[in-house]
């Protein structure tokens, strides 16, 4: 199995929040952390616009995004990987 060589890219585990856009899913990244004065963990969350060329992640699909150059105004992430597909209720 050929990989491509490891580069220092950032990359993100999140839930797909939105597939409405051509080429582009919405992605909700919750990360959790401790308050800088209280202590208690909080929850954390940052939404990022991720380029998906072929439109295959789908609404509740946990997708793994990478950073890379600007695609347009608020896309410079691609999702790189399907981590598990939606389950369906």
């Amino acid at each position: 199995m050929s990989e491509a060589p490891s580069t220092n890219t950032r990359t993100l585990t999140g839930r797909v929040v939105s597939d409405k856009r051509s080429k582009t899913v919405t992605v909700l990244v919750e990360r959790r952390s401790a308050h800088e004065l209280y202590g208690k963990i909080v929850a954390r969350s940052r939404k990022y616009h991720a380029h998906d060329e072929q439109g295959q992640y789908k609404l509740g699909d946990v997708v793994e995004i990478s950073e890379g150059r600007p695609i347009s105004k608020t896309k410079s992430w691609t999702v790189t990987r399907l981590v598990e597909k939606a389950r369906i209720v």
